[in-house]
């Protein structure tokens, strides 16, 4: 009643909060712009990813996230205090809020109090840790309490996440530094190669969600504007679907080998579950248009993409807090919380 309880999705890429009884109040990208002469932040989220790429030398434009993990703790910090704040201004409480963060599978204890320490320095007044699948899992309503299998591919900006779930615990995981920003970095490189053109992540990643996919379909086509290696000076160039598949392509396959290698491992009579149950592509990697198709074609199982994957983990971290005593189980630093018995 006197404090707020937020939850956090802090990606490579975005940065979504969810406040409860109000749901996700705010979805932007994880970017920073600071004022090197002042120390100042000049901008955090939609409006500081506008100046990436166009900023004056004295002004830089960073990603305090990297691979799922914290890279700059002060910037950090000040995104996630940034975030608070504008949680408070909507629904103003007495006493600093709960948040629960969610982070990739596989981080070190360092990576997860880096996370606490920034959060708790941000504004917070208790901090709890979720891995992004499992949060991601409970987002969609997969069972995760119960004794069968559940497989979650979480496919992000900075990594994919590919866990087996049971019993409220992960019982095999991978993180693969394979996602969306590798994709972007994918077709930069092949315009450099094939058209000789220089572009910038931006450009790459909207050509990615316009005409990207991984099987062949409608022939789609783009323009794509940069500066011409050979001349230096700005040009033009047609892009095919095909230009973009053949570009992401190696990435893709070896995304799909991660996942192989997880369901190797993974017990049988877990297998026997998933085999029927399927697998779930979750986070906004599962939106590159037949991805799905290909992963099924692949490991011969059903595939399924989760209802707007792109906010799982968001809508899972505030599934959590709704019902917080029962999910206490999936939490990753749970030994300071006093459970009601």
């Amino acid at each position: 009643m006197f404090s707020n309880d937020i939850g956090i999705d802090l990606g490579t890429a975005n940065t979504l909060v969810y406040l409860k009884g109000h749901g996700i109040i705010i979805n932007e990208p994880s970017v920073v712009v600071v004022n090197q002469k002042t120390g100042q932040i000049v901008a955090v989220g939609a409006e500081a990813k506008q100046m990436l790429g166009r900023t004056p030398g004295h002004i830089r434009a960073v990603r305090p996230i990297v691979d799922g993990v914290i890279s700059d703790f002060e910037v950090t910090e000040e995104m996630l205090s940034y975030l608070i704040n504008k949680t408070e201004k909507i629904s103003k409480k007495f006493i600093r809020p709960r948040v629960i963060v969610g982070v990739p599978t596989g981080i070190t204890n360092v990576e997860i109090r880096a996370v606490e320490d920034a959060a708790r320095s941000a504004g917070a007044r208790e901090v709890y840790i979720i891995e992004e699948p499992m949060s991601a899992a409970i987002g969609i309503r997969l069972p995760v309490m119960d004794a069968v299998g559940s497989v979650i591919v979480d496919i992000g900006g900075g990594t994919t996440d590919v866990a087996v779930i049971a019993l409220s615990g992960v019982v095999r995981s991978k993180n693969i530094k394979i996602a969306g920003d590798l994709l972007n970095t994918n077709i930069v490189n092949y315009m450099k190669d094939e058209f000789k053109l220089l572009i910038g992540e931006r450009t790459a990643e909207s050509i990615k969600i316009a005409i990207g996919g991984v099987i062949e379909g409608t022939p789609m086509e783009a323009e794509v504007r940069g500066r011409d290696l050979v001349t230096g000076l700005p040009r033009q160039v047609i892009v095919t679907d095909s230009d973009i598949r053949e570009a992401i392509m190696p990435s893709i396959l070896s995304l799909v080998d991660g996942i192989k290698e997880v369901l190797e491992t993974t017990p049988p009579e877990l297998l026997s579950d998933i085999i029927h149950r399927g697998l779930v592509l979750s986070g906004g990697g599962a939106l590159l248009r037949g991805l799905d198709v290909m992963i099924q074609n692949a490991i011969k199982i059903p595939i399924y993409v989760a209802e707007d994957p792109l906010t799982a983990v968001a809508r899972g971290t505030g599934v959590i807090l709704d019902e917080f005593d029962s999910y206490v189980e999936v939490l990753l630093n749970t030994d300071d919380i006093s459970v009601p018995r």
